[in-house]
């Protein structure tokens, strides 16, 4: 390229490129924009100008120009800075295989920008950018910060950006970043922090952010002010640090919002304090290693699952959101750790099968804690009471988990068939299926007490007189109730009439006396 070709601009930026002094078009006296084609830019890149002389540090820096023209740097090598800084650019810049010292078009308007298997040194920095096509940095490889913070990329129905495994070795800085198509960045792996705070990523009916399988160092923060229309993904993410979504919106209706499945979390994961999602949250066999959290959160997905915990394991799981939860919450073989919740917001339909807890950081009276356990819709289930009954013995609440036993076969009694039914009402009212022992204790008194007035009042006659012992109503009515005793009181004397149905009464109520209490105290030194 001859000097003679170029115009006042270019050679401006021609003359300050071997200082890397800053060449800045605007002049501010017209609404014209400053014109420099993008081959001039590509020939200084290249390194067609003269060589850099001793004490020279090269750089192109460029602000406020219009870039003419395709800027092809394709598999080029480009040593120097560049920076490019609020131009337009006519055409879609070209960087795939390219290696660059470090680029930045900050403030830059681009109709996309292709940059697959790019090589930065340094920072790629799209802050303020508005892009109406899509960012392509497919296995690109940035070695500092990748900035769109304040950025809008615009490609409805469209991957807007695409950094599929990408590496980058500093931050993703994406606040205030607003998106309209997808965001994918399945296996990426980012050596620092990625920050989304007040970012809104727009592609309903798609992936608003696809992070399959990312590795992050730092914090994932999505708060506060992060919106979204569409579905989030981490599942298989690894996340060092923390992972945050206070005060989010996630919107998705009908579908699941926020896919997290197998995510492994070094810290909290923080899905509260003003969360408000619309659709469900899938986080199954996630590894949690301080808290999952949902304090204050609102979750919405009616007549579905609005949070699937299944298998997941955390040391500490807050559910007490702020009001309760639109929908079904299935925690069935999670790992809780200590569980916070609240009965103001326990959700209508609760799965706890094979769900365990170390403690509950609220116990609450036993029989809450049975209707909390009974909100489930899966039937008869008896590992939650023999949970809920353990979480009670640790805490040294005997009689609250002899409650919850009892609660537990009362529920199997609506399992089994008639007669079976019958028969556990008649334990249930007689011992309390054998966690009750005191209420047969009652009962014989009461039928003692019933025995002993009538037969005082009435005496039997005696079988033989003259040889029957001194009649004793007490000791009469002991030997009808007690089948396994006598006080030869009952073979001496013979009841008549109403007397001999009572006696028939006492005999059989003593029977089933004597059968209740072996089949509770059974069970109960057998736990079951």
């Amino acid at each position: 390229m001859r000097l003679d070709e170029l115009d006042a601009a270019e050679r401006q930026l021609w003359d300050s490129f071997p200082q890397g002094t800053t060449v800045d078009v605007r002049d501010g006296t017209s609404s014209a924009e400053s014109s420099v084609r993008a081959e001039v830019i590509a020939a200084l890149l290249l390194g067609v100008g003269a060589g850099p002389a001793p004490g020279d540090r090269p750089a192109l820096r460029l602000t406020g120009a219009r870039i003419t023209g395709g800027l092809d740097l394709r598999f080029a090598e480009v040593a120097v800075p560049v920076v490019l800084a609020d131009c337009r650019f006519d055409e879609e810049p070209l960087l795939q295989g390219a290696r660059i010292r470090e680029l930045a078009l900050p403030g830059s308007s681009l109709p996309g920008l292709t940059a697959d298997t790019v090589q930065i040194d340094g920072r790629l920095v799209l802050s303020r950018c508005h892009l109406t096509g899509p960012l392509a940095l497919t296995r690109a490889q940035i070695n500092g910060d990748l900035d769109l913070r304040d950025s809008v990329i615009t490609a409805p129905g469209l991957e807007a950006i695409s950094a599929v495994h990408v590496t980058i070795g500093g931050d993703v800085l994406c606040t205030n970043l607003a998106l309209q198509g997808g965001f994918r960045l399945s296996g990426g792996s980012i050596d620092g922090e990625f920050d989304l705070e007040g970012a809104f990523l727009s592609n309903p009916g798609g992936h608003a952010l696809d992070a399959y399988h990312v590795q992050i160092t730092e914090d994932f923060t999505f708060h506060p002010g992060f919106r979204a229309e569409g579905r989030i993904i981490l599942s298989g993410a690894t996340v060092s640090a923390a992972i945050g979504f206070c005060g989010a919106r996630l919107n998705n209706p009908g579908d699941v919002a926020l896919e997290a499945v197998d995510v492994s979390v070094a810290r909290n994961f923080d899905l509260g304090q003003g969360l408000a999602v619309v659709g469900g949250i899938k986080l199954d066999g996630s590894h949690i290693g301080t808290q999952l959290s949902f304090r204050n959160a609102m979750l919405t997905h009616p007549d579905a699952t609005a949070l699937s915990l299944r298998l997941i394991q955390a040391r500490e799981t807050d559910l007490r959101t702020q009001r309760p939860i639109d929908g079904t919450v299935d925690t069935r073989n999670a790992q809780l750790g200590t569980l916070y919740d609240s009965p103001d917001t326990w959700p209508t339909d609760l799965r706890l099968a094979e769900a365990t807890y170390d403690a509950l950081a609220h116990p609450l009276a036993a029989a809450e804690r049975v209707a909390w356990l009974r909100r489930g819709t899966d039937g008869y289930i008896p590992q939650p009471y023999e949970q809920l009954t353990a979480a009670y013995r640790r805490l040294g609440h005997e009689d609250e988990a002899r409650t919850v036993l009892l609660a537990k076969q009362r529920h199997r009694r609506s399992t089994l068939p008639p007669h079976s039914r019958a028969w556990g009402y008649i334990q249930d009212a007689t011992v309390g299926y054998g966690y009750r022992p005191l209420r047969a204790g009652l009962w014989l008194l009461a039928l003692l007490a019933c025995g002993a007035i009538f037969f005082s009042v009435q005496s039997p006659a005696p079988l033989e007189a003259g040889k029957a012992p001194p009649f004793n109503a007490v000791f009469y009515t002991l030997d009808l109730l007690v089948p396994i005793i006598s006080f030869g009181q009952e073979p001496a004397f013979a009841p008549r009439d109403i007397g001999q149905w009572l006696a028939y009464g006492l005999i059989a109520a003593g029977w089933i006396l004597a059968t209740s209490v072996t089949a509770g105290i059974s069970r109960a030194i057998s736990r079951q």
